[in-house]
């Protein structure tokens, strides 16, 4: 006798349908699972032992194989324990066929017979969309992240018994979830520390601001304790909220990790340790899952003490700043996950950190000052738009200063000039001026001939290339759209954004 089920399982952030055939034939109660499944799948069979007589079911006193196709595509996780439970019920008698045919199962099984969420809802809701089915039937956890999906009915179901009430004809509960209201209702105001506590700084604040407004990625430069990371701790409160597009995206990447089951709302600001490995920062594993900067997509990765990371972590973002993807490939799987982050990372002048500060006495050699910088190479550092020194601060006059300008205001400002560049590029052009390509970049930065001298003439005296050079017209495009999005790009504006490379060839051992 023959059952079948339809389950869903992750490939990195997407996933594929798996068709469930369960054979009851002749011979000894065993159970046996073909079909390349992984630790997780196999354990499943032993789940659905215990939860079946939970569920008021009898195991079939023969032997069963559960077969999972394609048999030549890994089936990883748990999420398959109710299509199998439901198919091996199928084929012997107490579970009539799922009407209609077009219903895809997820869930795993816990001992008792209820239901566990999984990780991934949303790109299996997606998957089952594509694959033009109508139905998914999920854990009652996961119903609000697969309804995110328009298109698809959801049902969600709380355990074992619950499914075969369903397939017996009981009325199903469709779920639905507006996620336009959703991120509405949760935008809220700005979170996260307040940009007032930052006393003076005035130009390392303003670039903040830049940074916020265009997407920029940013490199903060100065002895310990001038307030790098203070200030980039504060960058979450001046980010402008999610569009609905970007949130499902993150939702989407989040999920797969197994970090949300429901929708994400607020911008993503990742902040891992120095000593985390290559593999941490762009993803893999056995089972492949979204690095850091995957998490931090739509969002900040902030690097502290950048030269004290790994070199090959360094270097392997460099394709990822530049493409907003990351191809990972490992032996027995492949995924592309997404990168559209801002780089934000501080870093001291010398390993001791008062190489160049007045009034400090700097105990390294020249050697070691440049093994230090030479951590960081000139492609990495040809990648950051603003490179800003952060001065120590005067003791005495940090006592007196008045509080800074909050993180409200600033952020409003923010808001404004992140909305003229949506404006201006439109639904299916990029997201801010960090991204703006070639055709983006000739008709909406263009420059006077006095602009274009004025840049030519810094790019030379300066050493830049033709990235930074770019970098430089995507930095003036942001300050004029923060200075009332001025139509035409203005020396001002060049100049300002040129202060921000200055300091670029310095950072860079020859």
């Amino acid at each position: 006798m023959l059952g079948r089920a339809t389950g869903a399982v992750l490939t990195g952030i997407d996933a594929d349908l798996v068709e469930v055939e369960v054979d009851l034939g002749s011979g000894l109660p065993t159970i046996a699972a073909v079909g390349l499944p992984d630790t997780a799948a196999r354990e499943g069979i032993d789940r659905i032992r215990a939860a079946l007589p939970h569920a008021g079911f009898d195991l079939p006193q023969r032997r069963v194989i559960v077969n999972l196709a394609p048999a030549e595509v890994h089936k990883h996780g748990s999420g398959l324990d109710l299509p199998i439970a439901s198919a091996l019920l199928m084929a012997d008698g107490k579970m009539p066929p799922l009407v209609p045919a077009d219903t895809v199962l997820v869930g795993e099984l816990s001992l008792s017979a209820t239901l566990r969420p999984v990780r991934g809802m949303l790109s299996i809701a997606l998957a089952v969309k594509a694959a033009g089915r109508r139905r998914l039937v999920v854990p009652r956890e996961n119903a609000d992240e697969a309804a995110l999906v328009e298109g698809i009915e959801v049902i969600p179901v709380s355990s074992l018994a619950d499914m075969v009430a369903l397939a017996k004809g009981l009325p199903a509960r469709i779920h639905s979830l507006d996620g336009a209201a959703v991120l509405r209702d949760r935008r809220g105001a700005a979170h996260g520390p307040d940009l007032r506590e930052v006393r003076g700084q005035a130009s390392a604040r303003r670039a903040l601001e830049i940074a916020a407004a265009g997407g920029h990625h940013l490199l903060f430069s100065g002895p310990p304790g001038a307030g790098k990371s203070m200030l980039a701790q504060r960058l979450p409160g001046i980010l402008p909220p999610l569009h609905l597009a970007e949130a499902l995206e993150v939702t989407r990447v989040w999920s797969a990790a197994g970090l949300a089951r429901g929708l994400v709302t607020r911008r993503p600001f990742r902040a891992p340790h120095h000593g985390t490995s290559c593999v941490g920062l762009t993803g893999g594993g056995m089972v492949l899952r979204p690095g850091e900067i995957s998490l931090a997509t739509h969002g900040v990765l902030f690097l502290d003490e950048l030269p004290e990371f790994r070199r090959d972590a360094l270097e392997a973002l460099r394709q990822p700043l530049e493409d907003g993807h990351i191809h990972v490939t490992r032996a027995r799987a492949r995924a592309t996950f997404p990168a559209t982050f801002s780089l934000v990372a501080s870093m001291n002048p010398c390993p001791c950190g008062f190489h160049g500060t007045p009034g400090a006495r700097c105990g390294c050699t020249p050697a070691e000052v440049h093994r230090y910088l030479g951590k960081l190479s000139g492609p990495l550092m040809d990648r950051f738009d603003l490179i800003v020194e952060v001065p120590p601060v005067d003791l005495g006059a940090l006592s007196r200063a008045a509080p800074g300008e909050p993180s409200s205001e600033v952020r409003a400002r923010v808001i404004v000039a992140r909305e003229r560049q949506r404006a201006r590029f439109g639904p299916e052009g990029p997201a801010s001026n960090a991204r703006m390509g070639p055709r983006e970049l000739a008709e909406h930065a263009k420059l006077g001939a006095r602009v274009e001298q004025l840049l030519i003439s810094a790019a030379k005296s300066f050493g830049l290339s033709a990235r930074a050079f770019d970098r430089v017209r995507r930095v003036a495009r942001t300050i004029a759209d923060l200075d009332g999005g001025a139509g035409a790009i203005a020396e001002r504006h060049v100049a300002e954004a040129l202060q921000y490379r200055r300091c670029s060839a310095a950072a860079v051992p020859d």
